[in-house]
C-alpha cells in the first residue's frame, strides 16, 4: 500500500482540505459577458475526490449557439432544451456546498454565475479550485496546460474532448489523483472565492470593443477574422500588481486551454489591443511556456516584457482598468 492510499483511509487525511467538490464543465456560445451556456456537468466527488454521482443537461441558449464545430450543439439539437431557470435548482442543488472544481475555473464559474444573475438567483458556491493552478501547485510535468495533457500524464481517456459530460468525467479522473498528491506532500490547495453577481443587465458591457451582436452566418461562427483598430492609446508596460488598462498591448504565444480566438476576442471586447508579435512597445506577453524558445518568448525576454500565464491574464481581464482621459 502506497502513501497515496493510505491516505485515502487514515485519519492523516488534511483537515484544512474540503469535504466535497463539484467537478464542473459548461460549454457556451463563446466567451463574452453575454454569452451563453449550451451545456453543463457535474461530477459530485466526496472529500477525497472519489465520485458519488454525475448529472448533465443541454440548455437552450435562446441565441445562435456559437463555435458548433467546437463543441458539436447546433441550433437544431438545441431547440428543445431546458431554458437556465429550468434547470437552476437542480445545477444549485449539485453546486451547494461544494468546492467548484473546473479547468481554467475562472471561466466557468463566470459563466456560471451570469447564467444566475440572468434568472434572478444566486449560485450557492462559495469557492472555487483551479486544475491548472493545482497542477502548477504540484509541479506536474505538462508540455502544456491543456486538459487532455492533465489527462495523459494520469492515464485518463478521453473520448469526446469538447463535449461537457466527458470533460468533467476526465477532470474528475484526472482530480483525485492530483489532490492525493497534494494531501500526500502537505500541499495548500489553491483555493479562491467565488463572487457572486448580484444584478444583471441584457445590455452590453461598455465598451464592447469588436464585439458582433450576432455570430450568424453561413456555417460560419465569425464572418470575418479582420478586428477594428484599438481605439485607446498604449499606456505602457503592464506593471505586476496592478489592473491591465484598455490599450494595452498583448501578444500570445503557445498553446492555450481556451480556444486562442476566443481568448483574442475578449482581450479586445475588454479593451485592450491584440498583438502579433512582440516589440519594445508591447504592454504583456501571454504564455504557459515561458521557458519556450519560441520568437515572442525570446523577443519578450530582451526586451524587459512582462509575462503571465492563461489563468494570471485570465484573471486580469476581470478588472481592466480605463483608459486615461
Amino acid at each position: 500500500m502506497t502513501m497515496l492510499d493510505d491516505l485515502t483511509t487514515a485519519a492523516t487525511w488534511p483537515a484544512a482540505y474540503p469535504q466535497g467538490y463539484a467537478v464542473v464543465d459548461v460549454e457556451t456560445t463563446g466567451l463574452a459577458r453575454d454569452d451563453r451556456i449550451i451545456s453543463a456537468a457535474v461530477y459530485r466527488l466526496d472529500a477525497q475526490g472519489n465520485v458519488e454521482d454525475h448529472w448533465y443537461t443541454l440548455v437552450n441558449p435562446e441565441r445562435d449557439p456559437g463555435p458548433v464545430w467546437i463543441h458539436g450543439l447546433t441550433s437544431d439539437v438545441l431547440a428543445g432544451a431546458p431554458l437556465f431557470p429550468q434547470i437552476a435548482e437542480e445545477f444549485a442543488a449539485r453546486l451547494d456546498g461544494r468546492v467548484l472544481v473546473a479547468h481554467n475555473a475562472i471561466f466557468d464559474w463566470q459563466m456560471i454565475a451570469r447564467e444566475y444573475a440572468r434568472a434572478e438567483r444566486t449560485a450557492p458556491v462559495r469557492q472555487r479550485l483551479c486544475t491548472i493552478a493545482l497542477s502548477k501547485e504540484l509541479a506536474l510535468p505538462l508540455p502544456n496546460h491543456k486538459l487532455e495533457s492533465l489527462a495523459a500524464h494520469y492515464g485518463v481517456v478521453q473520448q469526446r474532448a469538447h463535449h461537457a459530460l466527458d470533460d468533467a468525467r476526465v477532470l474528475a479522473e484526472a482530480f483525485r489523483p492530483s489532490l492525493h498528491e497534494a494531501a500526500a506532500g502537505g500541499v495548500r490547495l489553491p483555493l479562491l472565492e467565488c463572487r457572486p453577481l448580484t444584478e444583471w443587465t441584457d445590455s452590453p458591457a461598455t465598451p464592447r470593443i469588436g464585439y458582433q451582436a450576432s455570430y450568424s452566418g453561413a456555417g460560419s461562427w465569425r464572418a470575418s477574422r479582420k478586428r477594428p483598430a484599438c481605439p485607446y492609446p498604449n499606456p505602457g508596460r503592464y506593471a505586476p500588481d496592478r489592473p491591465l488598462k484598455q490599450g494595452m498591448r498583448v501578444a500570445f504565444s503557445g498553446d492555450t486551454s481556451v480556444d486562442r480566438e476566443l481568448l483574442e476576442d475578449r482581450a479586445i471586447e475588454a479593451g485592450l489591443h491584440v498583438a502579433t508579435s512582440v516589440s519594445r512597445l508591447t504592454s504583456l506577453l501571454v504564455t504557459n511556456d515561458p521557458d519556450s524558445a519560441t520568437s515572442k518568448t525570446v523577443k519578450a525576454k530582451s526586451f524587459g516584457t512582462p509575462v503571465v500565464d492563461e489563468a494570471a491574464f485570465t484573471q486580469l481581464l476581470r478588472d481592466v482598468a480605463p483608459a486615461d482621459g
